[in-house]
């Protein structure tokens, strides 16, 4: 029978599954009889595989609204998943999917790319359709071919803008005359100076943030990469954060939140007064996120190592920071100027090497 736990709002069922085992499942559903149904299908087709070696037919949407049900409340991506599976649909709308072939995923890019859709787009979509099926046979055993794999698309090099130091002085000034938006220079002061996202600033509690100790704290459940990891304050951001606790202490003291207006409810948009900013500042091509590639590209061209910009900006990975490397052309050059140390110092030199060879 159905069952609820705390920590979930759908039902769950425990079920025998086809190897013998008992497994537990959420049915994605808050309604009673829905799971009950579900509890019986499922018991039915875990009968038959194992004593029928049966396996049961799965449609498209069958595993579109399985999945999504099922990672609606870990990611955070769940509203953007939606609009990708409507896209999909259009194509696999009642699609069995073990019929799913490499034709079929070469059609659908076919034809996305006849609509003028960008290859990372058409990427961002075939990965969710590859992540729903890895999905359905890790937790569901439904055994499903994945024809997704191997057909990523080539991407152009990541995009990368970043402010001059003239640009960023201009956009201040801009944001620091804007009446109706009081925070996006405290805003923007933050995001040049620790290259935290949009909304790892915009979510920010002030129970993570020690102006003491010069740190903002971030746990997983805030990041992207869904790893914690803490931001050092300089002085700048340290300000910009003393400037908004002055702000709560006078028309909000009770809001948790950094970034609220002065009902203390949290700000969740700054699209609109900041290209307003950037408008006046004169800044053309330019992005929020862009605040972020900013901070990576003044470390980079400061010295700083390329592991320790990524620890900073919580990449998952060195990759993502090299996209920098080409800022810090002495490093490059240093290494070059050490081979000839090398040769002034006694090693072989080309010509050396050419003589003795037969």
């Amino acid at each position: 029978m159905p069952y609820k736990r705390k920590d979930s709002p759908v039902w769950w069922v425990s079920i025998i599954d086809s190897r013998g085992q008992r497994t537990r499942r959420p049915t994605g559903t808050t309604d009673r009889k829905e799971a009950e149904a579900l509890e019986a299908k499922w018991k039915l087709e875990a009968y038959r595989r194992q004593n029928w070696d049966e396996a049961p037919g799965r449609t498209f949407e069958e595993l579109m609204l399985a999945y999504l049900n099922a990672t609606a409340s870990e990611k955070r991506s769940a509203p953007k998943d939606r609009e990708r599976t409507r896209t999909l649909r259009k194509f696999f709308a009642g699609r069995e999917m073990r019929a799913l072939a490499p034709t079929d995923v070469r059609g659908y890019v076919d034809q996305r790319k006849k609509q003028g859709v960008s290859n990372s787009t058409v990427n961002r979509e075939l990965c969710l359709l590859s992540a729903a099926i890895n999905f359905a046979n890790r937790e569901w055993e439904w055994q499903l071919p994945n024809p997704v794999i191997g057909r990523k698309l080539k991407e152009p090099e990541g995009r990368v803008r970043w402010l001059t130091r003239a640009e960023a002085v201009a956009l201040l000034a801009a944001a620091d005359a804007s009446t109706r938006a009081p925070h996006l220079a405290d805003f923007l002061r933050l995001a040049l100076n620790t290259g935290m996202r949009r909304g790892e600033l915009l979510r920010l509690e002030w129970r993570r943030v020690d102006l003491r100790e010069g740190l903002v704290f971030l746990e997983a459940e805030h990041t992207k990469t869904k790893r914690r990891r803490s931001v050092p304050l300089n002085a700048e951001a340290r300000a910009a954060l003393i400037r908004r606790a002055r702000f709560r202490a006078e028309h909000c003291a009770d809001s948790p939140w950094v970034f609220c207006g002065k009902d203390g409810k949290p700000i969740t948009e700054l699209k609109r007064s900041f290209a307003v900013a950037c408008a006046k500042a004169g800044i053309a091509d330019f992005r929020i996120h862009d605040l972020r590639h900013t901070c990576a590209a003044w470390l980079v061209s400061a010295g700083v190592p390329l592991s320790e910009v990524r620890d900073l900006l919580g990449h998952a990975s060195v990759v993502m920071t090299e996209r920098y490397a080409h800022l810090a052309p002495e490093n490059v050059r240093a290494a070059v100027q050490r081979l000839e140390g090398q040769s002034r110092s006694g090693h072989a030199t080309h010509k050396d090497a050419g003589a003795g060879s037969s």
